[in-house]
């Protein structure tokens, strides 16, 4: 995938504000000043009439039709719909920076404002067919390989935590020497699902590479195209919003940990009947050890009262 088609997919997918901030420099002048009552305070621009943003932004009603069609909206009607649909998800990533004077419950809001919108992002960018392609491979696999260094190492470790959805033996070693190993030993019917958000962590490129020389699948799961994706058979972009103020929380991270649920689920919906009723007898067994333990460790603080 090229730069110019990766984002024209991102730009087909944007919310209303993200695509208002992208256009804000090539807006005419007076189309910038509703711009700006917009994107300053977005929930009460949408409580404001055609007439209201036109007053607040001291232009006229047909700057502000101008404005809704620039934007990518079919009129004034549009624009209010689908902005409410933005503000639906929690207030966007611009508008949930942390700063020091917030209080506890400003802090939370924020970073679940953040982490909601993240996730959208990564939800409507997300090409199902490149998770179709995940998922017929792995069906077909006869092992997989995570890979992964930082957050990307918990995401692959969680993978690891799945062998039992997946339906094949799985490794996740954190030590690279083992990563490499194991690539290289890979058939070709294996596959290394190599994680990096970057997608330029150098050790993660070796690993990848390694394994499509020894002739097996591999996926990468990346927030945009770079050489990682580029490397792979099967690239997932999962793009997130940058996190770029000190105290946001790596929600890169989090909706890894999504996609690698989505591959498993699928995955496991697709084997066969017996594998379904093994994965329930097992879940079944391991709720009745937790009852077990649980009425244990009962029987001991009563016998110690």
């Amino acid at each position: 995938m090229t730069l110019d088609v990766e984002q024209a997919s991102e730009e087909s997918t944007d919310t209303l504000l993200e695509r208002i901030t992208r256009q804000l420099p090539h807006l005419r002048r007076s189309e910038q000043r509703v711009a700006a009552i917009v994107l300053d305070n977005p929930v009460g621009a949408a409580q404001f009439t055609m007439a209201g943003l036109a007053e607040a932004a001291e232009v006229s009603e047909p700057t502000v039709m101008r404005f809704c069609s620039s934007v990518g909206c079919e009129g004034f009607q549009d624009f209010k719909i689908q902005l409410a649909q933005t503000l639906a998800l929690g207030l966007p990533v611009t508008h949930s920076t942390i700063t020091s004077s917030d209080s506890s419950g400003d802090v939370a809001e924020k970073i679940f404002d953040h982490t909601i919108s993240s996730l959208d992002r990564a939800r409507r960018t997300l090409a199902p067919a490149a998770v179709e392609r995940a998922i017929e491979a792995i069906l077909d696999a006869s092992d997989i390989l995570f890979v992964g260094f930082g957050a990307s190492g918990i995401i692959a470790q969680d993978a690891q935590q799945k062998f039992p959805l997946f339906g094949v033996p799985c490794q996740a070693p954190e030590d690279f020497h083992q990563q490499f190993i194991a690539a290289t030993m890979s058939g070709p019917r294996s596959v290394t699902v190599a994680i990096s958000n970057t997608g330029h962590t150098e050790q993660t490129l070796t690993v990848a590479r390694a394994a499509r020389k020894a002739g097996g699948t591999v996926i990468s799961l990346t927030g945009r195209v770079s050489p990682l994706s580029e490397i792979a058979d099967i690239p997932l972009i999962v793009r997130t919003f940058e996190d770029t103020d000190v105290y946001t929380p790596s929600t890169s991270r989090l909706a890894g940990l999504v996609v690698i649920d989505i591959l498993a689920t699928g995955v496991a919906l697709r084997r066969s009947p017996a594998h379904s009723e093994a994965i329930r007898r097992m879940k079944s067994e391991l709720a009745a050890m937790r009852h077990a333990e649980g009425d244990r460790a009962g029987d001991t603080t009563e016998a110690d009262s």
